[in-house]
């Protein structure tokens, strides 16, 4: 599967996967994350049932705070 993550072209084994599987194979361990798909942010609680497909635009932002 071809996706474009984080502005990046990648290719990724099978047909789709979940959020959550994708966190995991590129090691995105980072607490505070937005994760948007084709432009839709996804809620934490959706990562397991949304799934990524091939030719999806994936964003993963880290959010960062400071003083």
């Amino acid at each position: 599967m071809k996706i474009i993550l984080n502005n990046n072209n990648e290719e990724l084994k099978g047909n789709e996967m979940n959020i959550q599987q994708l966190l995991d194979v590129k090691k995105f361990t980072f607490k505070m994350l937005i994760i948007k798909i084709n432009g839709s942010i996804v809620k934490r609680e959706d990562y397991e049932s949304t799934f990524i497909k091939d030719g999806d635009k994936v964003d993963v932002i880290h959010l960062i705070s400071g003083g």
